[in-house]
């Protein structure tokens, strides 16, 4: 069975079942670009960015013009666990001037997400964005003071996280 098979296949739920195929393919010279193909297509997103945090966290590293493809096609993500695993990618993946923008308006998309966590590390993204690039400092800053005030406790704990570094 292909990575693409093993990857749609996947329940969404079962973490060694996940990690197996990681270990499977991790290895391969072509992984990185394999998962974030993967990424992009609608079957495969869920367990494609999981694969990519899990690379991430790694110490692996994506060359420019894949982070810039992943930023380019944040518009694509259409599940929550997707957009979850991506947004905790942030911090592993360096924002251009040229994908900040893709970037920004993915964060003020998900900002609103249903999704809780989603939305808690949306925050978190914008955390990073505004610390490579200045100029989302002050706009950041204005959604945490709001979020502090109106959000659930579990994003304003991450809110809280954040502050902690010096925000």
């Amino acid at each position: 069975m292909s990575i693409e098979q093993e990857v749609a296949s996947w329940d969404g739920k079962s973490a060694a079942e996940i990690k197996a195929i990681y270990d499977a393919y991790n290895l391969d010279g072509n992984f990185s670009d394999m998962i974030i193909s993967l990424s992009l297509t609608d079957d495969c997103q869920k367990g494609a960015t999981w694969l990519m945090k899990a690379w991430l966290e790694a110490g692996k590293k994506f060359e420019r013009t894949q982070t810039a493809k992943i930023y380019g096609a944040l518009d694509q993500l259409k599940c929550w666990q997707a957009k979850l695993h991506v947004l905790q990618s942030i911090p592993f993946m360096p924002i251009t001037d040229s994908d900040s923008r893709n970037l920004y308006n993915f964060l003020r998309i998900t900002l609103t997400d249903p999704n809780k966590f989603v939305r808690a590390w949306s925050y978190n993204g914008f955390y990073e964005l505004s610390r490579q690039h200045s100029m989302y400092r002050n706009e950041a800053k204005q959604y945490f003071e709001m979020a502090i005030r109106d959000e659930a406790s579990s994003v304003k704990a991450r809110i809280r996280n954040i502050m902690k570094k010096g925000f």
